[in-house]
């Protein structure tokens, strides 16, 4: 652990260099890639890869595709796992909805409430970015190594272990009953 006594102001390197900014550039190249290669798939429906193209689908957009389970969620579940606030998840959903990607639907466990599921067209969206990520992961595995990408994607696996994104902490090891 770092001693408090050896912080100098003047020295700003270790700003530039700690890991948590290290991870968010590296997941913004990796998002920015993953949106990239979407805007090129022939796999992806023809509006949406047109939208992505032009730069109108972005990095939070990718928080429905990575978060919404294919059952589908409530909007405060789908915000809570993508660590967002419930607004700001519902200006990504109304968004999505407008394009086909998702819709919303009765909940049949709640009829007050409402559902966040993929339309056929967001199904066929998911599985252009499966072969997205696919691919970019191993453009990253060619740049840095397989050695070194394993060990990246299980020490990212171990540290994400139990993170609650909706809470900002790790969740308590559940007790067998």
């Amino acid at each position: 652990m770092m001693e408090t006594n050896d912080f100098d102001p003047r020295d700003e390197g270790w700003r530039l260099t700690h890991m948590g900014r290290l991870m968010g550039h590296a997941l913004r190249r990796f998002d920015a890639r993953v949106l990239d290669l979407m805007a090129h798939a022939v796999e992806a429906p023809l509006a949406l890869s047109n939208l992505a193209a032009r730069g109108q689908v972005g990095a939070a957009h990718v928080q429905i595709t990575r978060h919404l389970p294919l059952a589908g969620a409530r909007l405060t579940e789908l915000a809570e796992s993508a660590g967002i606030s419930k607004q700001a998840m519902g200006d990504l959903v109304d968004q999505c909805e407008a394009w086909g990607l998702v819709r919303r639907e009765p909940d049949p466990l709640d009829a007050r409430a409402r559902r966040i599921v993929f339309t056929p067209a967001g199904i066929e969206w998911l599985r252009a970015f499966r072969l997205a990520v696919r691919q970019a992961e191993a453009e990253l595995r060619e740049q840095v190594g397989a050695p070194v990408a394993t060990v990246l994607a299980l020490g990212l696996e171990a540290y994400a272990n139990g993170y609650d994104a909706g809470l900002g902490r790790r969740r308590a090891a559940r007790q067998p009953r």
